[in-house]
């Protein structure tokens, strides 16, 4: 993808646009023309639309239609179903609401502002309060908020990977055209800003996308296919029912409109659609409480998959203010340009990484030395160098990047780094830099060590535990760094990570090599990685069929944290990491991540839990009316049965049950597991109560009089099924489960046991043969479900071992 010329059809202009700053009165203009970096872009949808997608769902028409056929026979009671238009509706607003304004809150709190110059001087500024022709700022570790011309810079290289998906950085000098999304990798600049909101290149990019962009959430892919599946079923079963029970049953229409209804009512999943989404919102609520930012929430889902963590060291694993705790010096009488070499260099940096920032508060207000030339820090090359007027070239960096092997202060280096500390070199040279376009490391000749500058790095007091967490989950950890081996492995030992002492050195990897993959995957700690080799690395996992979240808040995780799983990045990173990451911490507490992972799990292990209930009634309510209208006999129940066995079995506590904790790690082939577990139950009961009911037929009699006996003894063979289906998707148990399953069965008793609600809900089992039957029956439709289940796992058996044979 090549970079578009900067736009020619830009409005016209009342003042000659330069290179000075803009006035108060010039941004007012071109706020009024609307030539302002405003996008219309959301964390979450508005309330009208909120409201408009939980109301008005296809579910709820199909509940409305049919509650108006329910008015048209005069029995209210009956049209009690109707109710879940309301709750459905309620409770998924009122989550999604509460998720909406935690969304809100932090998305303001993880927002980078931008630095702009205006007459008035430098200041801070929203994002989308740039306008056209500001001056820009911008530093290492910034992602660039619009597109314009650079016209001053030192040392400014630019990452246009996540836009052109070209791997190495651009060297940008002054009239460079910069595009909005690329970040800074090293230098700082200022531009001219040609292009703002909708008409900038990211924004662009962003419709574009947009438009085809593929379903991200295997779980929502998986209901929707269910879904599928469901309606197909529904269009030939609720035919017949029409048939059956209008022109079947004509005499008595309204008992037959109300068996229509109460075959139709269980067959819709209602509760699945909702518990999904109230899961998915609940979760996004509580990481909120732990000011985790979830930018997007299918990453909720793809966090319970989860099964490697990949971290960077510094700022993640270690706090992130950095300490000079000494500066030794190398040569026999010391030499006194060492301070102000370093503040030379240091004062270079546009905006300054933790090392820097560290040696910039040691040295203080020492003078610097006068600089020709400057070189950012780079995280690719390992160093950043000032060429000084009279004192050669002093360049700052990785000891075992700028020192050859052997060399005494490599070697002091390396035993300093093997006790955790961060160590940089200074060293110096009469040659000048060379000309960066020149082939090469771009190191001049002759380097020799002068200082050593010794950093603390302190680990994260919360970090050993949050490992001990995912070693107990069998997540596996990969600490990914580019700092010195010997130091990554201190700290990872330290942290708690397995063999992570064992560090490897990343420059003896080749991604391109056949055994990267082997390397990545054996090994724990990594030291000296690029920003190419830690996405090289994500890559090599997720081919070994892992799932990856990558953790990190420098501007070279960027890459690694686009192209994981899920990308974690800490509130305090750099604006990059934090744009392309897909869960912000803001408290920068890695202690959080092991919260993140936990709530993953607990939404899709939940939720797969909760629609093994909703699709055993939608396969029992099928079933048991193709039975019914093939043999063409009335439909057993009315509509308040079909409304109490939702209630008490499956909508009640599906509800707690969507809510509970759960640790399992989620797998792939959710529909499979799904309806594994639901086709027994459903097939189970629906022959439970079918039986029953043709059973009670026959004893007690067919006529008008016997209906209310014969569909009592129904009822009871369904809910005994019910509740044992109830039971096993409870499992594990712990005592507020058991609590909630005898709570529903309780309910359930006092309900069909008491005279008024056996009169208001139509239920009579004072005959002990009624309930003799229902026994019988629900006996043998949980035995039923056992021999499907059998049956079903064989057969899934014998297909998979042919698959394996074919392979």
């Amino acid at each position: 993808m090549s970079a578009p010329a900067t736009p020619s059809d830009r409005t016209a202009r009342d003042e000659a646009v330069t290179s000075a700053p803009l006035t108060a009165a010039q941004v007012a203009e071109r706020v009024a023309r609307g030539e302002t970096n405003e996008i219309d872009s959301h964390t979450s949808r508005s309330f009208g639309e909120i409201f408009r997608a939980n109301a008005f769902t296809r579910v709820n028409a199909i509940y409305f239609v049919l509650f108006l056929l329910i008015l048209g026979t005069g029995y209210l009671i009956d049209g009690l179903f109707g109710l879940l238009i309301v709750v459905n509706s309620v409770i998924g607003m009122v989550q999604e609401v509460r998720a909406k304004r935690t969304l809100d809150r932090l998305a303001v709190l993880s927002r980078a502002p931008a630095r702009v110059e205006r007459a008035e001087g430098i200041l801070e500024i929203p994002v989308e309060e740039i306008v056209l022709d500001d001056v820009v700022l911008i530093a290492s570790g910034d992602q660039i908020p619009v597109d314009g011309d650079v016209l001053d810079a030192v040392g400014l290289e630019v990452d246009e990977s996540l836009l052109t998906g070209e791997s190495e950085p651009v060297l940008a000098g002054a009239g460079y055209s910069l595009l909005s999304g690329s970040f800074v990798s090293a230098g700082s600049a200022s531009f001219r800003a040609t292009a703002v909101g909708e008409h900038a290149y990211a924004a662009k990019l962003a419709k574009e996308a947009s438009q085809f962009r593929k379903p991200a959430s295997q779980l929502r892919a998986g209901i929707d296919t269910i879904l599928k599946y469901v309606t197909w079923a529904l269009i030939p079963v609720g035919v017949l029912t029409i048939v059956n029970q209008i022109w079947g049953h004509a005499a008595e229409w309204r008992n037959a409109v109300r068996g229509l209804v109460a075959a139709l009512v269980p067959m819709v999943p209602e509760g699945l659609v909702l518990i999904t989404s109230v899961a998915m919102a609940v979760g996004v609520v509580r990481l909120g409480r732990r000011n985790c930012l979830v930018q997007d929430l299918p990453a909720i889902e793809q966090l319970a998959r989860v099964d490697v963590v990949c971290t960077d060291k510094t700022g993640t694993l270690t706090e992130d203010g950095m300490r000079v705790s000494a500066v030794e010096q190398l040569l026999p009488g010391g030499d006194d340009r060492v301070e102000g070499a370093l503040a030379a260099i240091g004062r270079a940096e546009g905006k300054p990484n933790s090392s820097m920032t560290a040696i910039l508060e040691h040295v203080g207000q020492e003078p610097a030395l006068p600089v020709d030339v400057s070189v950012a820090f780079s995280s690719v090359r390992k160093w950043a160098a000032a060429q000084t007027t009279d004192e050669g070239s002093w360049v700052l960096g990785a000891p075992d990047v700028l020192l050859p092997e052997g060399d005494p202060a490599r070697i002091r280096s390396d035993a300093l780094a093997s006790e955790g500390l961060r160590v940089l070199a200074l060293t110096r040279t009469d040659a000048p830099m060379p000309d960066p376009e020149a082939p090469g490391d771009g190191l001049p000749d002759g380097l020799a060590a002068v200082a050593l500058v010794i950093l603390d790095q302190r680990l994260r007091e919360e970090a050993p535990g949050a490992i001990a967490y995912f070693a107990a989950q069998n997540v596996d950890i990969k600490v990914i760094s580019g700092d010195n081996p010997a130091a990554v492995g201190a700290i990872a030992a330290e942290a708690g990570v397995p063999n992570g002492r064992d560090a490897v050195d990343a420059r003896t990897l080749d991604p391109d090599s056949a055994h990267f993959d082997v390397q990545v995957r054996d090994a724990s700690a990594f030291g000296r990685v690029t920003p190419s080799q830690k996405r090289a690395m994500v890559h090599a996992l997720q081919g070994d069929g892992r799932v990856v979240a990558m953790t990190g808040d420098g501007v070279n995780d960027v890459l690694a944290l686009k192209d994981s799983d899920v990308g974690v990045a800490m509130g305090s990173g750099s604006p990059a990491a934090r744009a392309v990451s897909r869960i912000v911490l803001l408290d920068n507490s890695f202690a959080t991540l092991p919260h993140v992972v936990a709530e993953g799990r607990r939404v899709i292990g939940n939720i797969e839990r909760v629609a093994t209930l909703f699709l055993t009634k939608t396969l029992y309510s099928i079933l048991l009316a193709l039975l019914v209208a093939v043999t063409a006999v009335p439909f057993p129940f009315l509509p308040r049965h079909v409304t109490l066995i939702a209630w008490f079995t499956i909508g009640i506590p599906a509800f707690f049950l969507a809510l509970a904790p759960n640790t399992a790690r989620a797998q792939d082939g959710f529909v499979r597991r799904v309806l594994d577990a639901a086709v027994p139950g459903g097939i189970g009961a629906a022959v439970a109560s079918y039986g029953a009911y043709l059973t009670a037929r026959a004893v007690f009699g067919t006529g008008h009089a016997h209906r209310v006996i014969t569909s009592s003894t129904a009822f009871l063979a369904l809910v005994i099924v019910a509740f044992f289906v109830l039971i096993t998707v409870a499992r594990p148990y712990r005592l507020w489960k058991v609590v909630l399953v005898g709570s529903m069965v309780a309910a359930m008793l006092a309900v069909v046991l008491t005279p008024l609600g056996s009169h208001v809900f139509d239920v009579d089992l004072h005959d002990p043969r009624a309930v003799l039957i229902a026994c019988a029956f629900g006996a043998g439709g949980i035995g039923l479900r056992f021999l499907s289940r059998a049956v079903l796992r064989a057969v899934h058996g014998v297909i998979d071992r042919r698959r394996r044979h074919a392979v």
